[in-house]
């Protein structure tokens, strides 16, 4: 077991803290956030990918019922609503998201029963469920495709995006332009039965629908109903900024070098991010707010800025996306002061007041534990990572066995490879199996609790015996229980659930700190974490935010030094996390 100390503190001692008055005015030109109770401006969402959570039925595939099984876990750890990577019927060459049918749950996962018994019993722990909807394309087994494929004359044709291509010099037809699949090669296959290529973005098994038909939107819409009809709490939208592309097919201009794959490093200014997707977003919305319940659009959103992510909310309008994801702030993937303070302040001024979305984790990237630990602290440093997702003004989005410390188990050799791009890019890429490793909840066995099977679908690494579920909640200074603690601050503390936040100390490149201001009647709270190897002393001016009040008493840390500081004049060893709460005269 990996033990870092932290001072634990007891809920109740936490509420018997808060005051009853308010300490200060807020500061001019840094007014209170108005309180707003909307479920998704204040959670803690889960993303769970069902193949690894829990394996109900001992075939060594997670599904739902596994996840039905596993809810009183995480009502416990404080979760508000799960995100479900896709769990429709899909031939599963990418692993779900390649969808045949998107109205239906894949057996391999469970029934329709199965899955409404998820819901239900979700409901009754005050979890929502949000599902993973893949706009972009289908599989190519979907019954859309079938029929688009067959002949151009057939009604579907039209909702993919074909092209007749243009000779070669052996005079054999070749693609109409030099764009690549992310996932290696042209990203235009032929067909012999209607004598053109048809478009994919990704995987030559997922063809991208054409969604300058309308008839195709009018049908996505209506399977995205028909789930909100069963109760779900809204959607993920996977890559949905690739709706799009140039209707003129031009050559993306060569950006040199080679990809992962070997293929040419293109700019993407025509098949990515383009402006007509706004349109359709802007519909979805109108179409979802018909529902009660303030359901909730998520959009996988990789941006270049922070002005592009607002044009996702809708700009000053909000009529767009509620949440895309900003992967501005968790994917710098170095820990600097400096980045994270001016992107957490990007995006509190430059977004016209939206709800911010932080995320550090997800299935498509190695662990936070791998990207921003050093080998040596990387505990600490997760706990600062958790520190700073869930203390800043943000909806907060986590991916599975995050909360343990799991580290990304990458494969060694190319013929354990599942993730076909691991496959086709190896050695450069090695696929995003490492990250998608089954839960680790026991030792009661080598699958850690997930499985009875002992052949899972991706196998278990050895570091189950000291990471899993049962052994950190049994040690009170665990990543689990520091997730527990922060998950408990944010919901019972309003200035941290409610409150503004201000920089502190906006010169310092070692250590990052602001203070959540209180709304009238609570404690403002001050967060400040330590990016670097070597201690540091601080000596913050709380007068900055609006504060005159100077003594202080510590809430949370990792450090036992830490635990009885009464002023904001400290020194944070080596990453450490120090967060304190204002006192009143």
């Amino acid at each position: 077991m990996r033990l870092t100390t932290l001072r634990t503190l007891t809920l109740a001692a936490c509420i018997t803290a808060t005051g009853l008055t308010a300490q200060t005015a807020p500061m001019p030109g840094n007014p209170h956030p108005p309180i707003d109770g909307t479920w998704w401006k204040h959670a803690v969402i889960y993303e769970i990918y069902p193949r690894s959570f829990q394996d109900s039925n001992g075939d060594g595939l997670g599904d739902l019922n596994g996840i039905t099984r596993r809810l009183d876990y995480l009502q416990a750890l404080g979760v508000d609503a799960i995100w479900l990577s896709p769990m429709f019927p899909s031939p599963q060459v990418d692993f779900g998201y390649d969808v045949s049918d998107y109205t239906a749950v894949d057996p391999q996962y469970g029934t329709m029963a199965d899955f409404d018994r998820l819901v239900a019993e979700a409901q009754k722990r005050n979890i929502r469920v949000i599902l993973d909807m893949v706009l972009n394309h289908t599989s190519d087994k979907h019954k859309w495709f079938l029929e688009s494929a067959s002949s151009r004359t057939n009604p579907k044709h039209n909702w993919y995006v074909w092209n007749d291509g243009k000779p070669s010099a052996d005079g054999k037809p070749a693609p109409p332009n030099n764009w690549v699949s992310l996932f290696g090669g042209s990203a235009w296959q032929y067909t012999p039965p209607v004598k053109q290529f048809y478009y994919h973005k990704f995987y030559k098994q997922q063809p991208d629908l054409n969604w300058r038909n309308p008839e195709v939107e009018k049908a996505v819409f209506g399977s995205m109903q028909f789930w909100l009809n069963k109760g779900v709490a809204g959607y993920r939208l996977d890559a949905v900024p690739t709706l799009f592309e140039d209707p003129q097919l031009r050559d993306e201009p060569a950006t040199g070098g080679l990809n992962k794959q070997g293929d040419p490093n293109l700019s993407d200014i025509y098949t990515n991010n383009l402006p007509e997707v706004h349109g359709v977003i802007r519909r979805m919305r109108s179409m979802v707010a018909k529902y009660p319940g303030d359901r909730v659009l998520i959009g996988e959103t990789y941006l270049p800025n922070t002005a592009e992510l607002d044009k996702w909310y809708g700009g000053e309008k909000k009529d767009e996306l509620q949440l895309p994801m900003d992967m501005i702030v968790g994917f710098s993937n170095k820990l600097d002061a400096n980045n994270f303070r001016n992107r957490i302040e990007e995006v509190e001024t430059q977004v016209h007041g939206s709800q911010p979305l932080i995320v550090f984790d997800n299935h498509d990237n190695e662990r936070s534990w791998d990207r921003y630990g050093d080998g040596v602290h990387n505990e600490a440093i997760a706990k600062l990572i958790a520190a700073m997702l869930f203390t800043t003004r943000s909806t907060a989005l986590m991916y599975y066995g995050e909360e343990l410390g799991m580290p990304t188990t990458t494969p060694t050799r190319v013929e354990d490879v599942k993730d076909p791009i691991g496959i086709t890019g190896w050695p450069k890429e090695k696929g995003r199996d490492g990250e998608r490793t089954p839960m680790q909840w026991d030792a009661s066995n080598p699958q850690a609790g997930f499985s009875s099977s002992p052949s899972t679908w991706l196998p278990v690494p050895p570091n189950y015996k000291t990471i899993n579920v049962q052994a950190e909640l049994a040690d009170p200074n665990s990543l689990l229980n520091w997730h527990k603690q922060l998950i408990s601050m944010r919901r019972k503390r309003d200035s941290i659930r409610d409150g503004g936040i201000v920089m502190l100390d906006t010169t310092n490149p070692n250590v990052l700190s602001y203070v959540r201001t209180a709304p009238p009647g609570h404690h403002n709270i001050v967060i400040a974490l330590n990016m670097t190897a070597q201690p540091q002393s601080i000596a913050l001016d709380l007068t900055t935010a609006g504060i005159q009040e100077k003594k202080m008493r510590t809430l949370l840390t990792n450090e036992p030094s830490l635990e009885n500081a009464t002023s904001t004049s400290i020194t944070l060893p080596p990453f450490a996390t120090w967060i304190g709460e204002v006192q009143l005269p």
